[in-house]
């Protein structure tokens, strides 16, 4: 058998493949007090030296950041309850800008609530956010003037012509008239709603209205974006186009946050996520660094009994290695749970050294999907 040694790490003793150890909870669990580590490039503040979350406006050196390099979106300890549900209790993350930031968690969580008072529709009960260096319940001009927002459903207007929509909106933004035309048919090609420029916007159907939702929230070239289950309703073709959409706006320097259940297509359009769950940010990392995480890899082999031995020879812990007369695929497959992308690295060369005929190996969920579904809300009952 030959060994391999993971970029980064010491070479490894041969058979030693740990299981990935799963649990439910963030992985790994924020001491007792702390908040999860500001999703981006930089890591958190030496522990003992300053809280993730500096004073508003300042670096941990005191001095006033600017406007560039400072968040675009920051939340400290934000709370908002409804009578007595408690939607958004306590919860503080950032949102760098030039980037896109996920929101995660189970129906209920509070993230719309949290998009809602990040757009100014919303006060919050106790806390404070600052969206673009400004705070919503001192200035909402200015915040709902550098904001885009899209919400989950799209509302209002629907006697109006989907071109018409567009510039009412450019108007209500004060956009000037020799500019509003031309970024009304700039959108238009760029959602591809220039066939139905003249239709009224309640013949639309589901997708045609969530892609008519975005090119309205972006008709100002808003620097904050906020996005509401964005991919609701969309076919394939429309998603990858809001994913090239929103990854180019991020890239122009906007901070884009959205929220979305269908995770697989989140895990290509963001950079960092926030896990949240019973109103509070309870985990966050860039999606990067979920690579360092344990999930579950799938193995397909020509032969069962080849990667039964290989296994076996190996020391890894697997699940059942079930025969190919008994998969869709017709090859020989078993779950092996791995605690990182570097150990799965390393255990697809020794396979193949050992003879395990291995023709396919690859994660068996995204990053994002296995970070949540080894969180506490993906196991509660009625969370899914």
């Amino acid at each position: 058998m030959t060994q391999s040694t993971p970029p980064g790490g010491p070479p490894q003793q041969p058979g030693q493949y740990p299981a990935a150890a799963h649990r439910h909870g963030p992985q790994p669990p924020f001491p007792q007090g702390q908040h999860p580590p500001v999703p981006g490039q930089q890591p958190p503040f030496p522990q003992g030296k300053s809280s993730f979350l500096q004073a508003p406006g300042q670096h941990a050196s005191g001095q006033q950041p600017s406007p560039s390099t400072a968040p675009g979106i920051v939340a400290e300890q934000v709370s908002r309850a409804f009578g007595p549900v408690q939607a958004v209790a306590g919860l503080s993350f950032t949102a760098p800008r030039g980037a896109v930031t996920a929101l995660v968690g189970p129906n209920g969580c509070g993230k719309s609530t949290l998009m809602l008072m990040l757009a100014s529709l919303l006060a919050p009960d106790s806390g404070r956010v600052l969206v673009d260096g400004v705070d919503p319940s001192e200035d909402s001009a200015a915040v709902r003037a550098s904001v885009g927002w899209m919400p989950d459903q799209f509302g209002a207007w629907d006697s109006l012509r989907v071109a018409e929509v567009l510039e009412v909106m450019g108007r209500a933004y004060f956009l000037p008239t020799e500019q509003l035309r031309p970024r009304v048919n700039e959108l238009l090609a760029l959602l591809d709603l220039e066939s139905l420029a003249q239709q009224p916007a309640h013949v639309l159907s589901r997708g045609q209205k969530q892609r008519l939702g975005l090119a309205r929230a972006l008709i100002h070239s808003p620097r904050v974006l906020i996005l509401d289950e964005p991919a609701s309703g969309l076919d394939p073709a429309s998603r990858r186009r809001l994913l090239r959409v929103v990854r180019d706006h991020a890239s122009a320097g906007a901070t884009v946050l959205v929220s979305s259940h269908i995770l697989t297509e989140l895990e290509e359009m963001a950079d960092h996520v926030v896990f949240m769950d019973h109103g509070r940010a309870v985990d966050a990392a860039s999606v990067r660094a979920l690579a360092t995480r344990p999930r579950s890899w799938r193995i397909e082999s020509l032969h069962h009994q080849a990667l039964s031995e290989a296994l076996a020879q190996l020391g890894v812990r697997h699940g059942e290695v079930v025969p190919g007369e008994r998969t869709r695929t017709g090859h020989a497959e078993v779950l092996v749970d791995l605690p990182d992308d570097a150990t799965a690295s390393r255990l697809l060369t020794d396979l193949a050294a050992a003879g395990a005929q291995v023709i396919g190996f690859g994660p068996a969920t995204g990053r994002l999907e296995a970070a949540y579904l080894a969180s506490d809300a993906a196991h509660r009952e009625g969370a899914l």
